[in-house]
């Protein structure tokens, strides 16, 4: 059995070696390092497979989310709701941009935002929501779109950890996340399901005029050179970046498909233990079934009950097994956006997942021998009582 690891990059990119290669030595070759033609072969490629009309790519999923509050003209002290059980990037640009962070509590069960929680929170100042969808599963985009109509209020995707993954509506019509909303940002991370050699990122839109103000607002807010015509910043995807993204996007689907075959033998192994919560699906499905399209598993994220977390933790440790913890503190406990207007009887589900979560190592390359090993170290921990 190879070496675990939480994510392994080494045996991806040897997987496809020659391709990324050729498409490196061409960008080097020409020159053209930022702004170069393979960057806009990337941008026309993702947005075919998005299924979506513009996508404006930048330096890091950060920027996205940023450069879109940015697009929207928003004012200091407006509202934005978003999940307080996320990563910190996603209020981190709110404050930057002098906006007021509302934080809400998340569902137990799918780790997304809580969309009766997201209705009772809307004030008179709110203009936009931040749905998360976290580790791979698509928020209730359809609650969501239909609640900012109600209260005419601007949708902003996080998507940078479930490209690819698809929202099922009432009508049957599915749709990738990160098209839905008004703005869909995402990030290529190197750990990402599609992920570069670097920081890259890219936003998401069918509005053609919010699509002009973004391209500007990447660019030093110039439209034509020379000419700053709005506030912006500095944040290219460079061609090095982008030729790697391109070279890979042809093999997104069967690197999700990989992780939800990953994701299905996990549960199968795991599903005897009444200690574990192994991942819901939001749509209802009882189990991982072989079509999935409605959860690309950036991470596999399982619940500890009766012990505790972090002597799992501990556990794997020992065992030369990698781990993630996200998130061990709950964005209103961080000292950077604690708010006195954030009460911790507020945020019970969170404060809950905070102490229970764990994530398994997740990747396109994970063996059987590899799930079996960390499966069966589970087990045997968890059965010592």
């Amino acid at each position: 059995m190879n070496k675990i690891q939480m994510v392994d990059l080494q045996s991806q990119y040897k997987n496809i070696k020659s391709e990324i290669d050729n498409a490196l030595i061409d960008v080097i070759e020409s020159g053209q390092y930022i702004n170069g033609p393979v960057v806009q072969e990337f941008s026309l490629n993702l947005a075919k497979y998005m299924s979506v009309k513009h996508v404006i790519p930048c330096a890091n999923g950060t920027d996205a989310l940023q450069v879109a509050l940015m697009a929207l003209d928003l004012n200091p002290g407006d509202e934005v709701i978003t999940t307080d059980f996320t990563f910190a990037a996603t209020v981190e640009v709110i404050a930057l941009l002098n906006l007021k962070p509302i934080l809400i509590d998340v569902d137990l069960e799918t780790f997304n935002i809580d969309c009766d929680k997201l209705q009772k929170a809307i004030g008179p100042k709110t203009k936009a929501i931040v749905p998360v969808h976290l580790f791979g599963q698509p928020a209730d985009m359809e609650k969501i779109m239909q609640i900012s109509k109600e209260h005419n209020l601007y949708v902003i995707e996080d998507n940078a950890q479930a490209i690819g993954a698809k929202y099922q509506f009432k009508s049957g019509i599915k749709k990738k996340v990160g098209t839905i909303g008004d703005i869909g940002t995402t990030s290529f991370f190197p750990s990402k399901n599609l992920g570069c050699f670097g920081d890259g990122g890219a936003l998401f839109t069918n509005n053609d005029e919010l699509a002009i103000k973004i391209r500007g607002i990447v660019n030093h807010g110039m439209y034509k050179r020379y000419h700053h015509d709005v506030v912006g910043v500095n944040s290219r995807l460079d061609s090095v970046q982008a030729a790697i993204l391109n070279a890979k996007l042809p093999y997104l689907n069967s690197y999700n498909k990989s992780r939800q075959d990953s994701a299905r033998k996990y549960s199968e192994a795991l599903k005897n233990c009444n200690q574990i919560i192994t991942p819901i699906l939001s749509n209802g499905c009882a189990e991982i079934c072989g079509s999935c399209d409605c959860h690309v598993f950036h991470q596999y994220t399982i619940r500890i009950l009766s012990k505790n977390r972090d002597e799992l933790a501990d556990y794997l440790l020992t065992q030369e097994i990698p781990f993630g913890i996200y998130y061990p503190i709950p964005l209103h406990k961080q000292k950077a956006y604690k708010s006195e207007s954030f009460k911790d009887e507020d945020f019970v589900n969170t404060n809950t997942l905070s102490h229970q979560v764990i994530s398994l190592p997740m990747h396109s390359e994970l063996t059987d021998d590899q799930i079996d090993f960390i499966t069966g170290k589970i087990i045997k921990f968890l059965a010592k009582g």
